[in-house]
């Protein structure tokens, strides 16, 4: 498999942990958000995947790819040891909340995108960006740290005893509320599954400063 990505894309990020998690290889091919004007808005790219984001992920077929939690759930059906979900119906629909909470609520108005516009239509300089990037980081989180407070099923990870899908989307954003300086210590136990996290291999290897275009 190829996965178009990049070392500090939260969508990659996710997409690169479960890949080591299940041991499956894959090479890498860097698109640079920001230089030029950001390579994923080059034609051959835009040509592979329309929507201009990353990741992207080539499977050796030649089948593309797109969206990270779609791409999470083919390769937990193609690939389904260790699970990134569990078997129960209910537990599924409670991890895929946890999931989405982060993936589809806090990632999307944070997004690279979104802070360029913030800047490009409303004048906002750096500050005013973090500014925003903190707010909704912390106000997602609050709502994360409820439910798996709340939720019998949190264990040393998001749901149970082993990290899932819930867990692949919490890390890439609990990175970016440290690189923005969000304090973290009202949300206790997203901390410490962070740090259960990565403690692991896989997560330690997916990390961006591990990738080979980071910088």
């Amino acid at each position: 498999m190829k996965l178009y990505t990049y070392w500090r894309s939260s969508a990659a990020y996710r997409v690169r942990i479960a890949l080591d998690l299940k041991g499956l290889p894959r090479e890498d091919a860097p698109v640079h958000l920001v230089r030029d004007g950001g390579e994923h808005r080059r034609p051959d790219y835009a040509a592979l995947n329309p929507q201009r984001l990353v990741p992207t992920l080539v499977l050796d077929d030649g089948t593309v790819l797109t969206q990270s939690l779609a791409i999470l759930e083919y390769l937990d059906e193609t690939h389904p040891t260790p699970p990134l979900l569990p078997a129960d119906p209910v537990a599924r629909a409670q991890a895929r909340a946890l999931a989405q909470a982060i993936a589809m609520d806090i990632h999307p108005v944070n997004n690279l995108r979104v802070l360029n516009r913030l800047a490009d239509q409303f004048g906002a300089d750096a500050a005013a960006k973090a500014a925003w990037y903190r707010h909704w980081i912390a106000e997602g989180l609050a709502g994360v740290e409820a439910l798996l407070t709340r939720t019998p099923a949190t264990g040393a990870f998001c749901h149970g005893e082993s990290p899932g899908l819930a867990d692949v989307c919490l890390v890439p954003q609990v990175y970016n509320a440290r690189r923005f300086e969000v304090d973290l210590s009202p949300f206790p136990t997203v901390a410490r599954i962070d740090a259960a996290c990565r403690a692991l291999p896989a997560f330690q290897s997916a990390a961006p400063e591990a990738q080979p275009d980071a910088g």
